[in-house]
């Protein structure tokens, strides 16, 4: 058994909830810290399935690293998460952009682990896109066998991609919503630039600069560090049991 707050404490550590964006809201979003539990349920995304699957485990701590309240709330009923949650008992701890800034166990460093790049450290003076980080891939690679390598190191089901005009080694990246880094990725020299997200006007950029641009897809880029999260934190607690969520699933498909 471990208090919530001492799970708290322990992901504090490497991601500090006082490094999160402004407009972010992290932190023990519902129930106590004081709490004792045996058993916590990590994932991207609290959905109704996710608090189903915490009931059906007897879970009392869901770890998630999007917040299950973002917005002020107005009003709660029987169908809001944050409602089911309360009622079923069970706590939510959301670790969001202070994991995406993270160093050591964050969103950006599982994505690189997972794609296997080496000599990775978060990218200096991103200014506004510190989540951006670089790395170098063991071997160069072609734009289009790169693409496929991160289709098939993040089990994508598709992705969208711009070959650039150069071989890949020097791979910048950026999780979830990460488009906006690309213009700084550019800058920095990169080869290629992965996110979840890239926006129109980026893709033409990254045509323009000679990059390859991969958008993989946001819950793919970030789900990597679901059992990145509970490696480290089973490690903590070694009476506790940490369970990734397997009830999860993306809110949108590849076809």
């Amino acid at each position: 058994m471990a208090e919530i707050g001492s799970i708290y404490d322990a992901i504090d550590l490497i991601a500090p909830f006082d490094s999160a964006l402004d407009f972010d809201n992290v932190g023990l979003l519902v129930g106590d810290k004081k709490e004792k539990t045996d058993r916590v349920l990590l994932t991207l995304d609290i959905t109704r399935k996710v608090v189903e699957e915490a009931c059906s485990l007897e879970v009392k701590l869901i770890v998630s690293h999007h917040p299950v309240i973002f917005h002020p709330l107005r009003s709660l009923n029987s169908a809001d998460i944050p409602y089911l949650l309360a009622e079923k008992g069970i706590a939510a701890l959301c670790c969001h952009t202070n994991l995406d800034l993270s160093p050591a166990f964050g969103t950006n460093t599982a994505l690189a682990a997972a794609l296997g790049l080496r000599e990775f450290t978060p990218a200096e003076d991103a200014g506004r896109n510190a989540a951006v980080f670089c790395g170098e891939l063991e071997q160069p690679m072609e734009p289009d066998e790169f693409a496929g390598y991160v289709k098939e190191k993040l089990k994508a089901s598709g992705l969208k991609y711009h070959p650039g005009s150069r071989l890949v080694r020097r791979v910048f990246l950026c999780s979830g919503a990460g488009g906006e880094g690309l213009s700084f990725a550019a800058a920095q020299g990169a080869d290629a630039f992965v996110t979840g997200e890239l926006k129109h006007h980026e893709a033409l950029e990254a045509a323009v600069r000679g990059i390859t641009a991969v958008e993989a897809g946001h819950y793919e880029t970030e789900r990597p560090v679901v059992p990145f999260l509970a490696a480290y934190l089973q490690k903590k607690f070694p009476n506790v049991e940490f369970i990734c969520s397997s009830a999860e699933q993306p809110p949108m498909r590849w076809k």
